[in-house]
């Protein structure tokens, strides 16, 4: 069966809808996301058939139905985490993460015995960072956006809304660089690293300067994660097809 899959925007819409921080409801999400991934069986008349072969965990059953919910078990963390495309995240790697490597920042559930959105967010942050930042480096990151890990108060940005804003950075930027790509010369090729690094610091920047209560230097922290984090999906991404490649080749 197919499996239900997620860009990381996608991700970030649902995580602020369930959050109460959008104007959309989870449910919403989910069907924009699924329509967007398969619109040619829109076009041919064939979707009820399409979505009956799609695998649903069941947190998204849940989410479907239209149960509210204000946080989630590490486990619908981990399942959630397995929908994001290039993702690479097991339920295993979350434990370690929550009763060690990361402890402070989940010390306490938030919601009752469940994480919270905020948490959720902090776990799919900290699994796009690893591909790049050993865990020290990510918790220095951390240190510096998120302040005391007890207190969300004190966060240069919450980090549902900073999940969403390098989600939806790298999506934009990697559309414009496909757009520049494809009409690129060959005399131009070796252009387009340095372009694309230029077109990162500069949306990050962008993003940066939406956050006027912040001091200069807290926004160029703001600013460098947003630029690690981008290029931390792109080495998923990397990391992803390298794996498909080698399970092709040991398999054949």
């Amino acid at each position: 069966m197919e499996s239900f899959i997620l860009t990381r925007k996608d991700m970030a819409k649902l995580l602020l809808a369930l959050n109460g921080q959008s104007h959309e409801s989870p449910l919403q999400v989910l069907q924009a996301s699924w329509t967007s991934s398969h619109l040619n069986d829109q076009q041919q008349g064939s979707a009820m058939p399409a979505f009956l072969s799609t695998s649903l965990p069941p947190v998204i059953e849940k989410l479907i139905k239209g149960t509210r919910v204000k946080g989630f078990s590490l486990q619908e963390i981990a399942a959630l985490g397995r929908l994001i495309e290039y993702s690479g995240v097991s339920l295993t790697a979350m434990q370690n993460w929550v009763k060690r490597d990361f402890k402070p920042y989940f010390d306490c559930p938030k919601v009752g015995k469940k994480y919270s959105i905020n948490q959720a967010a902090l776990l799919f942050i900290i699994d796009d960072l690893k591909y790049n930042l050993d865990f020290e480096s990510i918790r220095k990151l951390f240190c510096i956006l998120f302040n005391k890990p007890e207190d969300e108060n004190d966060d240069l940005v919450g980090p549902v809304s900073l999940y969403e804003a390098y989600s939806d950075m790298f999506e934009q930027l990697d559309a414009t660089h496909r757009q520049i790509e494809a009409k690129a010369t060959d005399s131009e090729n070796y252009k387009q690293d340095f372009v694309t690094e230029q077109m990162v610091l500069a949306a990050a920047n962008r993003y940066a300067r939406t956050l006027p209560e912040l001091t200069g230097r807290q926004r160029e922290a703001v600013r460098n994660f947003m630029l690690i984090a981008a290029v931390s999906i792109q080495t998923a991404y990397c990391h992803s097809v390298s794996k498909r490649y080698f399970n092709a080749t040991m398999f054949l």
